[in-house]
């Protein structure tokens, strides 16, 4: 029998990724992994966007948690092989606070006590508060209890340490966690942990914990201390994977793809299977599986025995004790199997949009006449309502004027002032008072309007005129009526455009003369645009004198979208995060050194190297 954890980081993107991505259901990728109970992280998803394939796959028996409001964000999930194994019962969270409904009944929860916020020590926020209960807690769907009979199964994916501020969120998680493990053993239950604690045990699980000053500090954080604490031999838990490879080195189970830090095994372990004195007998073998790709963090799994001999020589069968009913027809409260949704007791809104479903009218009905032909007219206080009014004049901001427009402004007189008399009248009021026409007439003059021609709208019209003086035209003198106001749009940019115009007609010979001095020719043209669009050639790092890498900012902020060069070489153990993150004496130049340039000063850089040749 094998129990597996994995930190999949979003059930929605695991499929994207080989070899899952040629699994055509969700049970597929459940047996490929090759495991009787199958434990997830990091889920990223809520009850009504989980499809039916991961809810409910056809020989698993499935569990979940998801985060009260935060949507897409943590969540873990229990698939159990109904095949091979059992669960008797399921609690979400693990101060029994959280519920489903009807509650739980006492012979549906696990075990007959709690943790109790006034029974532990919690520690204080920032602003020296200290929790009350376990509600904050347990809202980010992080836990899953699931009896086996043999053991009770902790599922946690527990809080990472994001910010100073979120430290003491941290530790109240991992003390909770303690306590409700301590009062299972209190009831003479084996207890199994799984699943991404977000702490490395030893210096030994930290890519870089071989340097001296990460060893001289290493269990000064609270989190590593407690974690040192609650592990064997000072502690209860045993981890179960280093049990059988006690000095391996690079074993870890997380890498940042960031900065591709899979590539070079730069890692940390954070995932683990910790188990109860009274679980090892059963474990046979563990370890990890980093060949399996999709998520930042790699699978972990122990295997059980078949059969055991205690010290009394008393022989004991897996089978006798970790109980197996593939026939049974009530699965745990929380079971997925049980949701209204899928068992029966609830109507889906899908259900509505099926075919056949639609009631169809009778033939004398007024549903029947409008839905018989697709050019129906409708009534015209309707059907005027439902269109938009393209009569009304569109507020529209005018381009920056021209620069030689400043000497005779006062000499231009916009159009603008001729359309006045013509858009006082509202063109609503005299349709609502006209009265209402036949629907053959309106569509003939629907038809008509849509066949006068688009007016092109002024202003450039590719980008080579940009380069060229605008040829002089006289001024426009045709009247303006209220009869041929077609957009006012077009008429605010005519205005700008006669007055383009206007002003050439002002230019002096000497003006003209030296704007078309001034006016590059075509090749100067293309060689200006073949410079600007030409791809900046990287700079060579200054440690190891190789092309750099470019790279984008992806973060939210004043710099998202910039890019910047990065030296191209891997980061690995000792790598050059700068003086104030890594000791001089410490740096390993193998690895990537601290080079860092932004895109546009290279680019400044060779426009004046070019300058000055």
């Amino acid at each position: 029998m094998r129990i597996l954890s994995w930190n999949i980081n979003g059930v929605r993107t695991l499929p994207q990724y080989h070899p899952w991505n040629t699994f055509t259901s969700f049970q597929g990728i459940l047996e490929h992994l090759n495991a009787d109970i199958i434990c997830f992280q990091e889920m990223k998803t809520s009850r009504s966007s989980l499809s039916r394939c991961v809810a409910l796959p056809d020989d698993f028996e499935a569990f979940f948690s998801f985060p009260q409001n935060k949507g897409g964000y943590s969540g873990v999930a229990v698939y159990a092989d109904s095949r091979t194994v059992t669960p008797l019962r399921a609690e979400e969270g693990l101060s029994g606070i959280l519920q489903p409904k009807p509650p739980l009944t006492s012979d549906d929860r696990i075990s007959r006590s709690y943790p109790c916020a006034h029974e532990i020590e919690l520690v204080p926020d920032e602003h020296g508060s200290t929790p009350s209960d376990f509600a904050a807690l347990e809202a980010e769907g992080r836990a899953l209890i699931v009896d086996f009979g043999l053991f009770v199964l902790i599922n946690v994916y527990c809080p990472n340490e994001t910010s100073d501020a979120r430290l003491p969120f941290k530790i109240n998680f991992h003390v909770m966690l303690q306590d409700r493990v301590r009062k299972l053993m209190n009831e003479g239950r084996e207890v199994v942990v799984v699943g991404d604690i977000n702490i490395c045990a030893t210096p030994l699980d930290h890519c870089d914990g071989h340097l001296a000053s990460n060893t001289a500090t290493f269990y000064d954080h609270p989190a590593r201390a407690w974690f040192h604490r609650w592990l064997s031999p000072i502690g209860c838990m045993t981890d179960a994977v280093r049990r059988f490879w006690p000095g391996r080195k690079g074993m870890y189970t997380c890498w940042n793809l960031k900065i591709s830090a899979r590539e070079t095994n730069y890692g940390t372990r954070v995932d683990y299977i910790l188990v109860t004195p009274g679980m090892l007998p059963w474990i046979k073998h563990g370890d990890i599986q980093p060949s399996l790709k999709g998520s930042d963090h790699c699978p972990i799994y122990i295997d059980l025995h078949d059969e055991i001999t205690t010290d009394a020589g008393e022989r004991l069968f897996l089978r006798d004790v970790l109980p197996m009913n593939r026939n049974r027809e009530d699965p745990p409260r929380l079971a997925a199997r049980r949701w209204e949704e899928y068992s029966g007791k609830q109507t889906l809104l899908s259900t509505f949009f099926g075919k056949g479903n639609k009631p169809r009218p009778p033939s004398n009905s007024p549903l029947s006449s409008l839905s018989s032909t697709p050019d129906t007219q409708l009534p015209r206080e309707y059907s005027d309502a439902a269109q938009p009014d393209h009569t009304q004049p569109a507020v529209v901001i005018p381009p920056p004027p021209h620069p030689l427009l400043s000497s005779c402004k006062s000499a231009c007189t916009s159009t603008s002032q001729l359309l006045a008399p013509s858009l006082q009248s509202n063109p609503m009021s005299s349709r609502q008072t006209a009265p209402p026409a036949s629907s053959a007439k309106r569509k003939s003059s629907d038809n008509a309007a849509k066949k006068v021609p688009k007016k092109l709208k002024g202003g450039q019209s590719k980008l080579s005129s940009f380069f060229v003086q605008p040829s002089v035209s006289p001024p426009c003198s045709q009247e303006i009526t209220s009869g041929n106001v077609v957009n006012h749009r077009d008429y605010i940019e005519s205005d700008h455009q006669f007055a383009l115009e206007f002003s050439a007609s002002f230019e002096t010979p000497l003006s003209q003369g030296l704007l078309a001095s001034a006016t590059p020719s075509a090749s100067q043209i293309q060689a200006a645009w073949s410079q600007l669009m030409a791809a900046v050639q990287p700079p060579n790092c200054l440690v190891h004198g190789e092309p750099a890498k470019e790279h984008t900012v992806n973060k939210p902020g004043p710099n998202k979208g910039k890019t910047f060069f990065l030296c191209s070489r891997p980061v690995g153990p000792g790598y050059d995060k700068g003086k104030s993150e890594r000791l001089r004496e410490e740096v390993d130049h193998r690895y990537r050194c601290n080079f860092f340039k932004w895109t546009s000063d290279v680019r400044r850089e060779a426009k004046d190297r070019s300058s000055t040749s």
